[in-house]
Protein backbone atom coordinates (compact mmCIF):
# COMPACT_ATOMS: atom_id res chain seq x y z
CA UNK A 1 0.00 0.00 0.00
CA UNK A 2 0.81 3.20 -0.98
CA UNK A 3 0.64 6.32 1.20
CA UNK A 4 0.99 9.71 0.05
CA UNK A 5 0.27 13.52 1.16
CA UNK A 6 -0.34 16.50 -1.20
CA UNK A 7 -0.43 19.74 0.57
CA UNK A 8 -2.23 22.30 -1.07
CA UNK A 9 -2.88 25.92 0.03
CA UNK A 10 -5.80 26.32 -1.79
CA UNK A 11 -8.07 23.42 -0.02
CA UNK A 12 -10.72 24.69 2.03
CA UNK A 13 -11.56 21.57 4.16
CA UNK A 14 -9.50 18.67 4.48
CA UNK A 15 -9.40 15.89 2.42
CA UNK A 16 -8.73 12.14 2.42
CA UNK A 17 -9.42 9.95 -0.99
CA UNK A 18 -8.81 5.78 -1.19
CA UNK A 19 -7.88 4.70 -4.23
CA UNK A 20 -8.27 1.20 -4.36
CA UNK A 21 -8.80 -1.43 -7.33
CA UNK A 22 -11.57 -2.82 -4.95
CA UNK A 23 -13.27 -2.35 -1.74
CA UNK A 24 -11.97 -5.39 0.58
CA UNK A 25 -11.83 -5.88 4.83
CA UNK A 26 -8.27 -4.02 4.70
CA UNK A 27 -9.87 -1.07 2.82
CA UNK A 28 -13.44 -1.33 5.03
CA UNK A 29 -11.22 -0.77 8.05
CA UNK A 30 -9.16 2.59 6.74
CA UNK A 31 -12.34 3.79 6.11
CA UNK A 32 -13.76 2.65 9.86
CA UNK A 33 -10.31 3.71 11.42
CA UNK A 34 -10.81 7.44 9.14
CA UNK A 35 -14.48 7.89 10.18
CA UNK A 36 -13.56 7.28 14.20
CA UNK A 37 -10.60 9.45 14.42
CA UNK A 38 -12.41 12.24 12.46
CA UNK A 39 -15.61 12.33 14.34
CA UNK A 40 -16.45 14.93 17.42
CA UNK A 41 -19.10 13.97 19.27
CA UNK A 42 -21.01 16.46 20.96
CA UNK A 43 -21.87 16.77 24.18
CA UNK A 44 -22.89 19.67 26.70
CA UNK A 45 -21.36 19.81 30.30
CA UNK A 46 -23.29 20.98 33.24
CA UNK A 47 -22.27 22.32 36.13
CA UNK A 48 -24.47 24.30 38.56
CA UNK A 49 -27.21 26.27 36.16
CA UNK A 50 -24.83 26.74 33.95
CA UNK A 51 -23.69 24.41 30.52
CA UNK A 52 -20.73 24.44 29.01
CA UNK A 53 -19.62 23.94 25.59
CA UNK A 54 -16.17 22.08 25.18
CA UNK A 55 -13.73 19.83 22.98
CA UNK A 56 -14.33 16.38 24.72
CA UNK A 57 -10.33 16.23 24.06
CA UNK A 58 -9.93 18.22 27.32
CA UNK A 59 -11.75 15.06 29.44
CA UNK A 60 -9.40 12.97 31.31
CA UNK A 61 -12.71 10.33 31.95
CA UNK A 62 -16.23 9.81 32.47
CA UNK A 63 -17.53 8.48 35.64
CA UNK A 64 -20.74 6.99 37.24
CA UNK A 65 -21.69 8.89 40.02
CA UNK A 66 -25.15 9.00 42.39
CA UNK A 67 -25.79 12.20 40.39
CA UNK A 68 -25.26 10.80 37.17
CA UNK A 69 -22.21 10.74 34.97
CA UNK A 70 -19.33 13.00 35.66
CA UNK A 71 -16.91 14.45 33.26
CA UNK A 72 -13.24 14.84 34.69
CA UNK A 73 -11.14 17.77 33.73
CA UNK A 74 -7.91 18.49 34.46
CA UNK A 75 -9.22 20.73 37.07
CA UNK A 76 -12.54 20.51 37.05
CA UNK A 77 -16.15 17.91 37.38
CA UNK A 78 -19.28 18.52 35.15
CA UNK A 79 -22.18 16.10 34.41
CA UNK A 80 -23.26 15.07 31.38
CA UNK A 81 -26.83 13.62 30.29
CA UNK A 82 -25.78 10.08 28.88
CA UNK A 83 -25.64 6.87 30.09
CA UNK A 84 -22.14 5.30 30.27
CA UNK A 85 -23.45 2.84 27.43
CA UNK A 86 -24.24 5.74 25.36
CA UNK A 87 -21.00 7.49 25.60
CA UNK A 88 -19.19 4.43 25.21
CA UNK A 89 -20.91 4.29 21.92
CA UNK A 90 -20.16 7.35 21.14
CA UNK A 91 -16.61 8.53 21.87
CA UNK A 92 -13.72 8.60 19.93
CA UNK A 93 -11.32 5.62 19.72
CA UNK A 94 -8.87 7.83 22.36
CA UNK A 95 -11.82 6.99 24.62
CA UNK A 96 -12.28 3.18 26.20
CA UNK A 97 -13.85 1.94 28.85
CA UNK A 98 -11.78 0.59 31.92
CA UNK A 99 -14.47 -0.54 34.30
CA UNK A 100 -18.09 -0.93 34.96
CA UNK A 101 -18.04 2.45 36.12
CA UNK A 102 -15.61 4.68 34.10
CA UNK A 103 -14.40 5.28 30.34
CA UNK A 104 -10.99 6.59 30.05
CA UNK A 105 -9.41 9.02 27.25
CA UNK A 106 -6.40 7.68 26.16
CA UNK A 107 -4.23 10.70 25.23
CA UNK A 108 -4.22 11.93 29.09
CA UNK A 109 -2.85 9.08 30.60
CA UNK A 110 0.28 9.79 32.11
CA UNK A 111 0.78 6.30 34.38
CA UNK A 112 -0.37 2.96 34.67
CA UNK A 113 0.24 1.44 38.41
CA UNK A 114 -0.31 -2.24 37.28
CA UNK A 115 -1.81 -4.33 40.68
CA UNK A 116 -1.87 -8.12 39.42
CA UNK A 117 -4.66 -8.69 41.88
CA UNK A 118 -6.94 -6.01 42.47
CA UNK A 119 -7.35 -3.24 39.96
CA UNK A 120 -4.68 -0.80 38.46
CA UNK A 121 -3.75 2.35 38.89
CA UNK A 122 -3.96 4.81 35.84
CA UNK A 123 -2.71 8.34 36.65
CA UNK A 124 -3.05 11.52 34.54
CA UNK A 125 -0.36 14.59 34.31
CA UNK A 126 -0.53 17.66 35.90
CA UNK A 127 -3.31 16.56 38.45
CA UNK A 128 -4.40 14.58 41.20
CA UNK A 129 -7.07 12.64 39.80
CA UNK A 130 -7.32 8.89 39.01
CA UNK A 131 -8.68 6.14 37.69
CA UNK A 132 -8.93 2.39 38.55
CA UNK A 133 -8.82 -0.12 35.52
CA UNK A 134 -10.55 -3.75 36.44
CA UNK A 135 -8.58 -6.39 35.87
CA UNK A 136 -10.91 -7.28 32.91
CA UNK A 137 -9.84 -4.41 30.76
CA UNK A 138 -6.42 -4.20 31.99
CA UNK A 139 -4.83 -6.10 28.79
CA UNK A 140 -7.38 -4.18 26.31
CA UNK A 141 -6.05 -0.65 27.56
CA UNK A 142 -2.65 -1.80 27.53
CA UNK A 143 -2.82 -2.76 24.10
CA UNK A 144 -4.63 0.42 22.85
CA UNK A 145 -1.92 2.49 24.79
CA UNK A 146 0.95 0.36 22.92
CA UNK A 147 -0.55 1.41 19.59
CA UNK A 148 -0.91 4.99 20.39
CA UNK A 149 2.68 5.15 21.10
CA UNK A 150 3.76 3.24 17.84
CA UNK A 151 1.75 5.85 16.29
Amino acid sequence: MKVRIEIDDTVTEDEVVIRCRSFDSNTARIQQALTELTAKPELSFFKDNTEYFMPIDVILFFETSPAGIDAHTKDDVFTIKKKLYELEEMLPRNFMRVSKSAILNLNMVYSVEKNITASSLVRFMGTDKIVYVSRIYYKAMKQRLDERRRL
